[in-house]
């Protein structure tokens, strides 16, 4: 309730002339954590659910899952992992670069608005996504992921500068609970507008108003993501930048400090074996995560066109949902037993969903593995970030490793996403790629095994 107060006093008083907020200041905070409201929806409804479905669909729809690319042959499941891993290749290559600028320049405002604006717009042109221009067509989704993930870099970076020390982790969760409770809420509507196209005036059959409909749901993503973000822009501070000129050595601020990184890794034992166990199994789970809509949609059963886009869309809710859950009971798990012991659960745990995946053909079967997938997400993800944050050694300097951590999970998913795509392109089927997944589980179990056990937490 009380965030919902706050926002409401946020849009009220947009209409006013506002003066520079002060550090910590409440309409200021919100202004930030109103970011992730703006921003989630691309991650849910582009990223995991109307999109995928949209797109084999229209596969479908051409009597063809092959697609020839720049004069290659190529799965459309096979390709869209790779579009997915060139982002994150580039993402992953300059988010280093982007965080040095943004560390030094005072002004991040526009590097923030302008990525906002690349993904929005991208979003939007998703509308016009056709097999006959498939270089443009893929072109609007790969900037759609580049202004996503590059808006990331300037965002986190404005936190310490609008938020004191004992502030942060709390404005840190209510972005994270805007940001789930908007994208749902347009989730939500978009699933409407595709079940029930009619009743918002989309003529045409059941099918072309179906589709018609996602098509709407990519230009009001875009349209949410960078109208909302207007009131973030309109109270983060503009900064001082006219003194300051981007140097080279500015440029490549932030590669440097990646460099330290590593060079004090290799004092620390621990740490290090737990980051290489890390990079393996989050390779897999992020990339479970960004396939799974689209293995639901090619390689399950359903009876109908709209049983499919229904229950894939309920699926990810269900995901969503239970993923919130997963993640606290694994805290209290790690809290009983010990962060290492629950992640090697987990990595198990995976391990064994990815084998049974391989099997899975009907739709309660796929809602089955949906939920276990959430419980499991969730809870890895959390448990692993906190993981790596008690292994730290003591240090001021906590930007520059986690700087680190999220460049490995990037570069993590570049590898994880085109060995997906090329074992589905090679053999065919989603279901083998899924199962070689889980082959990255069991040997980031093994890695866990290596951490010292008097590192053990």
């Amino acid at each position: 309730m009380l965030c919902t107060v706050d926002v409401s006093k946020i849009l009220i008083s947009n209409i006013e002339n506002m003066p520079n907020l002060p550090k910590g200041h409440p309409k200021l905070l919100n202004a930030w954590a109103f970011y992730d409201w703006a921003n989630s929806v691309y991650s849910l409804v582009i990223a995991s659910a109307i999109f995928p479905i949209f797109y084999e669909m229209i596969f479908k729809d051409s009597g063809s899952n092959y697609v020839n690319f720049l004069g290659i042959k190529c799965k459309d499941t096979a390709m869209i992992s790779f579009v997915t891993a060139f982002a994150f290749l580039i993402v992953a290559v300059f988010s280093p670069i982007l965080s040095g600028i943004a560390d030094y320049i005072g002004n991040k405002k526009a590097f923030l608005r302008f990525f906002c604006y690349l993904g929005g717009i991208s979003c939007i042109s998703l509308y016009w996504f056709d097999l006959n221009q498939l270089f443009l067509s893929y072109t609007f989704y790969f900037f759609g992921l580049i202004g996503f993930w590059a808006s990331l870099v300037f965002y986190n970076s404005y936190l310490p500068d609008i938020a004191f020390p004992e502030q942060q982790d709390r404005v840190s969760a209510r972005g994270f609970s805007l940001g789930y409770v908007g994208s749902t809420l347009l989730l939500i509507f978009n699933l409407a507008m595709v079940m029930f196209p009619h009743k918002f005036g989309i003529t045409g059959t059941e099918k072309e108003a179906s589709m018609f409909a996602m098509r709407i749901s990519f230009i009001t993503v875009g349209v949410w993501w960078i109208g909302f973000s207007h009131i973030t822009y309109y109270f983060l501070p503009k900064g001082n930048h006219k003194a300051k000129k981007i140097t080279k050595d500015v440029i490549f601020n932030g590669f440097n400090e990646l460099r330290k990184v590593w060079k004090q890794l290799q004092q620390n034992l621990a740490l290090k074996r737990y980051l290489y166990s890390y990079f393996v199994f989050i390779m897999a789970v992020q990339t479970v995560m960004l396939v799974a809509t689209y293995f639901g949609a090619t390689e399950i059963s359903w009876e109908t066109s709209k049983q499919k886009t229904t229950g894939l869309i309920i699926s990810i809710l269900v995901i969503q949902l239970v993923a919130v859950v997963g993640a606290v009971v694994t805290s209290r798990a790690s809290g009983k037993f010990g962060n290492i012991k629950t992640l090697l659960f987990l990595n198990a745990f995976w391990a064994i969903l990815c084998a049974f995946a391989y099997f899975v053909e009907t739709p309660n079967e796929f809602y089955i593995t949906a939920g276990f997938v959430g419980l499991v997400m969730g809870g890895i993800q959390s448990i692993a970030r906190s993981t790596y944050s008690k292994l730290l050694p003591e240090t001021d300097d906590t930007a520059s490793f986690f700087s680190f951590y999220d460049v490995t999970e990037k570069i993590g998913i570049v590898i994880g996403m085109s060995i997906y795509g090329i074992i589905d392109q090679v053999t065919g089927s989603m279901r083998n790629a899924i199962v070689f997944l889980g082959v990255f589980f069991v040997i980031g179990f093994i890695l866990l095994l290596r951490v010292p056990k008097k590192a053990l937490i």
